[in-house]
């Protein structure tokens, strides 16, 4: 079966960095395209960014432009989220997740998710 399991995540102080990680298995990695997604309390689930399968454009949220960056690693079936200059307004549960072929940032056209993995911002 499929999974997908993040890791990395924790307790940083705001301006401070982190790396998450999502590796996969049970799947054929490069045929899908990833995404991360994050959801804070009371919030509903919002969209961060997204890496097609090899080469293409990369999306991001507005809201992390400039300060988060995406990756993969085909041979290692991994996918990284680079989160630097970070704000207590990026506490959330963040998700992985993967698309079949197609880079989308619309989470419900995700096939498979990771349980997530928390990441709290402290002033």
């Amino acid at each position: 079966q499929v999974q997908l399991v993040e890791s990395g995540g924790g307790l940083v102080q705001a301006g401070g960095s982190l790396r998450l990680s999502c590796a996969a298995s049970g799947l054929t990695f490069s045929n899908y395209a990833m995404g991360w997604f994050r959801q804070a309390p009371g919030k509903e689930r919002e969209f961060v960014a997204a890496i097609p399968r090899s080469v293409g454009k990369i999306y991001y949220a507005d809201s992390v432009k400039g300060r988060f960056t995406i990756s993969r690693d085909n041979a290692k079936n991994t996918v990284y989220l680079s989160m630097n200059s970070l704000k207590v307004e990026d506490t959330a549960v963040y998700y992985c997740a993967a698309r079949y072929l197609v880079v989308t940032t619309t989470g419900l056209e995700y096939n498979y998710w990771g349980q997530g993995t928390q990441v709290t911002v402290s002033s």
